[in-house]
């Protein structure tokens, strides 16, 4: 898949070029102050079927309930540009997303290291990686890289003069922790037969055997406003701890709550039609022991797609609260870094492999429905992994505000961690950017156990990574802050 990937780098270039130059003179007439361009881009599959992501088991989809986007955001404070991309995609692996910055890096001369792209975590969207007995759809991918490539330099050419600012708002009704320590008395089942774990991911709902649960919730909802000098909105980026909220039929493809939340916020605020658009974006914080169920109370069965107009309601309103309180700024600057850390892998041991391939023996071929045998599977493959990996990290400062990234499912308590510890006020996690490397639990919910740390080609990197990742995005932030000291 690499080959095919590179050989689409260089298709596009010159028609990408020439759309990237149409804003060169006016940018050059007035480059300082900050400028900015959004733009969105449909990357919903032209052909059917497709295989969607997801799920534990393979799921062929034949149309789609609503569009697939990426959202695009450039700005430039006249020495720096940023590009900030979120795509309607459970995850998207680093070599497509490696492909398209490259692929508007070479159009635009923005840096590729200077890109942000992630995904959404929609659950009902084409499957870009292969996870559990999922595959990637390999004819789908060098259509996702030219329309995010395409969409940064579309982002790019619209930079007009432009102010920014944030605000944070709260929003605790729609998050909740979905890992739960369980009465003792409860034995709670594992794919290895292990009989180890302490917590239970998804117990049923306002059931007796729930003691509490086993982590936080993070509810501040980030609101990044961006608008012109004479106040058109042109983006408003929003950032909010919550994994997606489901409720898709699974035949179906779905953008989920996240673009629900993109219309519902545009017509809260009003935005009027314009050239170009208003755009708005739902960006995943950290949300990988976060979902949308209320194990507290349980709820009522619902129609399809209600539960994610109800919380993309919700959550867009409390955003519009903080949106009104907004101050902005022309003259706010800009940074970014990069890092690529290596990591372990958790690698399966000889009698782990025996089991795997005895279980495999006597169910035959999959795709299998017994969770023993998916996960037997999975050490199968795990087996073939490297024993480290590279992890890529960014954190960006935009004027007093910092954003980081990780290319995890990554834990709650992490992003308040960060949160707590980092120079920047605010500060905001992005999780599922730029590649896919599993689920990150801490090291106290690896001893922990539970769903998100079964050893998959969802959750493989070794205990200590989470450690490892947090310290060197703090690392990161103090490099910026000393920077925009100097």
């Amino acid at each position: 898949m690499h080959r095919r990937l590179n050989a689409y780098v260089v298709v596009f270039a010159i028609c990408l070029f020439g759309l990237a130059t149409r804003n060169v003179a006016s940018q050059d007439a007035s480059d300082s102050g900050l400028r900015a361009g959004a733009v969105v881009v449909d990357i919903t599959p032209q052909t059917y079927p497709v295989e969607s992501a997801g799920s534990m088991t393979p799921r062929s989809v034949r149309h789609a309930h609503d569009p697939l986007h990426a959202r695009c955001l450039v700005l430039n404070d006249g020495k720096t540009r940023i590009a900030l991309v979120t795509c309607d995609s459970c995850m998207i692996p680093r070599e497509v997303f490696d492909a398209a910055k490259q692929k508007a890096s070479v159009a635009t001369g923005i840096a590729a290291d200077h890109i942000l792209c992630s995904a959404t975590h929609t659950h009902s969207a084409v499957s870009a990686t292969p996870v559990f007995q999922s595959p990637a759809q390999d004819d789908y991918l060098p259509f996702l890289i030219d329309r995010i490539a395409e969409g940064i330099v579309s982002a790019d050419s619209q930079a007009a003069p432009a102010e920014i600012g944030w605000a944070i708002g709260s929003n605790p009704r729609q998050v909740f922790n979905r890992r739960w320590y369980l009465r003792s008395r409860i034995k709670i089942d594992d794919p290895f037969e292990r009989g180890t774990d302490r917590v239970q991911m998804n117990p049923p709902r306002n059931h007796p055997s729930l003691l509490q649960p086993a982590g936080p919730i993070d509810p501040e909802v980030v609101v990044l406003s961006v608008r012109s000098l004479d106040g058109r909105p042109i983006a408003t980026w929003a950032n909010y701890s919550l994994h997606y909220v489901g409720g898709v039929p699974g035949d179906m493809l779905s953008a989920d709550y996240f673009g629900e939340f993109a219309s519902q916020f545009e017509s809260m605020i009003g935005a009027e039609p314009s050239d170009p658009p208003f755009v708005a974006a739902m960006t995943n914080g950290t949300s990988g022991d976060i979902n949308n169920i209320n194990f507290f109370e349980g709820s009522d069965r619902q129609e399809p797609f209600e539960q994610i107009r109800i919380v993309a309601n919700d959550v867009a309103r409390s955003a519009v609260v903080a949106y009104k309180r907004i101050e902005y700024d022309d003259s706010a600057t800009l940074d970014m870094s990069e890092s690529v850390i290596e990591l372990a892998v958790r690698k399966p041991d000889n009698e782990e492999l025996a089991r795997a391939n005895r279980l495999i023996e006597q169910a035959g071929p999959g795709p299998w429905n017994d969770r023993r045998l998916i996960y037997a599977g999975e050490t199968l493959d795990m087996a073939n992994y490297p024993d480290t990996v590279k992890v890529k990290l960014q954190a960006i400062r935009i004027g007093g505000l910092a954003i980081v990234t990780t290319p995890c499912e990554t834990f709650v308590e992490t992003g308040l961690a960060i949160k707590k510890l980092s120079p920047f006020k605010p500060t905001f996690t992005i999780e599922l950017a730029n590649g896919y490397n599993g689920y990150l639990p801490t090291a106290e919910h690896h001893a922990l156990g539970g769903y998100e740390t079964w050893r998959a080609k969802s959750s493989y990197l070794a205990a200590d990574a989470e450690e490892k990742i947090r310290s060197e995005l703090l690392r990161m932030l103090e490099r910026l802050e000393q920077s925009a000291s100097r």
